[in-house]
């Protein structure tokens, strides 16, 4: 285990909301953690209000047909605390979030825009490093900054920066990605080793050290995705697990297609300071939010040669087969522990780590 030392006094208390009442009459915390809260708003909020088949889909983008081209549009809101941390920045997330999502849907990214909230009183130093990053990061995905917008609100009404990212792709003839394609036999893949975006965020935070650096792992993924349909135009399910981490992604694909996933636990690729942290906080590694990883529902025939194609990747290195997708249990994820148990991997309420994308 890796040697755990702090100079600070730490609060637990103070990584993750308390369960607020099903019926609590004003916001939380747990509304943005990518939980049963979360959805809960949606569902309770925003769909009656905006309610439309498109919006119905819930999936990470909008798949529009303008004129007979299939186009992806997807936005995003970045708040993470703080702005820069081992491996990556608000601009990186602002700029990665948005492509990955468009690439969940099969879409080549092209096109994004950017709006800036910032606080009175942020050193324009600070701007200038979270613009440079979006910059960079988007020359890296292959994507062009089109557009944008600026807001100061007042002194003590904001965190210093806040973004927010929409952004358009053109998704390929014959590709059909969405929740409700998942079906019993396909294999569960996972792109990479999960946990590594949240706790590389909260070590910085809190002032924790875990003997060695935990970068974050953000990373465009629409060049991995691209290989995976080079394989296969049959690809079922794609999701970036970013808040709520792996096992609300999965719980969400479950409910959506109304099956049952079966994972392996012991198959999940952790890494071992990822592992270690956790034990020492008490959390646990499936919630973790990732913003460089993917989870993908293959059809068992393709699988062995999509998770090969992934392997090969230098976004998927990693990749690993973690389970099947069953008709036993539908909108329920069991996983086979490493001790020879199952246990149930629920949605979670909130979140573990606010603030964190």
């Amino acid at each position: 285990m890796a040697d755990l030392a702090t100079d600070a006094v730490v609060d637990p208390s103070n990584w993750t909301c308390p369960a607020p009442l099903r019926d609590q009459p004003v916001v939380v915390m747990g509304h943005g953690g990518g939980g049963a809260l979360s959805a809960e708003l949606i569902e309770q909020v925003f769909a009656p209000a905006y309610g439309n088949p498109t919006l119905a889909a819930l999936t990470d983008s909008a798949v529009l047909d303008l004129a007979g081209t299939r186009l992806a549009f997807s936005t995003d809101s970045y708040v993470v605390r703080p702005l820069f941390f081992p491996g990556g920045s608000l601009g990186d997330l602002a700029v990665n979030g948005t492509v990955n999502d468009l690439a969940m849907s099969g879409a080549r990214p092209a096109f994004l825009s950017t709006a800036f909230v910032l606080e009175e009183g942020v050193e324009i130093s600070v701007v200038g490093r979270v613009a440079q990053a979006i910059g960079a990061a988007a020359r890296a995905a292959g994507v062009t900054v089109a557009t944008g917008d600026t807001k100061v609100v007042e002194a003590g009404h904001g965190d210093g920066v806040y973004v927010t990212t929409a952004g358009v792709g053109l998704v390929p003839d014959g590709v059909d990605i969405r929740p409700q394609r998942a079906r019993p036999g396909d294999a569960v893949l996972v792109s990479g080793p999960i946990g590594l975006h949240g706790v590389a965020v909260m070590s910085v935070r809190e002032g924790l050290e875990f003997g060695v650096e935990i970068a974050s792992d953000t990373a465009p993924l629409a060049g991995l995705v691209a290989a995976m349909l080079a394989v296969t135009r049959d690809l079922h399910v794609l999701r970036d697990p970013t808040r709520g981490g792996l096992g609300a992604s999965l719980n969400e694909i479950a409910r959506a297609s109304g099956t049952g996933v079966r994972l392996d636990e012991r198959a999940v690729p952790v890494p071992d300071e990822v592992r270690s942290a956790c034990g020492f906080l008490g959390l646990d590694p499936l919630y973790v939010a990732n913003e460089g990883r993917l989870v993908a529902f293959v059809p068992a025939e393709h699988a062995d040669a999509v998770l090969a194609a992934m392997q090969s990747h230098p976004q998927g290195t990693g990749a690993a087969r973690i389970g099947t997708c069953v008709a036993e249990h539908p909108g329920m994820v069991v996983a086979a522990t490493g001790l020879g148990g199952t246990r149930v991997v629920d949605l979670p309420l909130g979140e573990q780590l606010p603030r964190i994308c």
